[in-house]
């Protein structure tokens, strides 16, 4: 279930988003739901998130904290073999 949010912004800085924020094919909205996820994402652990997800039904996106191998040898042994 979303919930709205409420904010107070001066009556001109809300103008001047909605004149150039189109400008950059945006919205106001669109730039706050960024910015929320973002927060969410630095803010709230990974394990909470993943829970939340799971309650939701919404699939988490896994950021595997692993690097895949090179299966290439060395430099200097690729200059060897040749």
């Amino acid at each position: 279930m979303k919930k709205n949010v409420t904010i107070a912004i001066h009556e001109e800085k809300l103008a001047a988003l909605e004149m150039y924020l189109p400008q950059k094919n945006t919205t106001l909205t669109a730039e706050l739901e960024r910015f929320v996820e973002q927060l969410y994402s630095r803010t709230v652990p990974q394990n909470v998130r993943d829970f939340i997800d799971m309650r939701t039904g919404e699939k988490p996106l896994k950021k595997s904290g692993k690097q895949s191998k090179s299966v290439l040898p060395p430099q200097d042994m690729q200059e060897d073999s040749q």
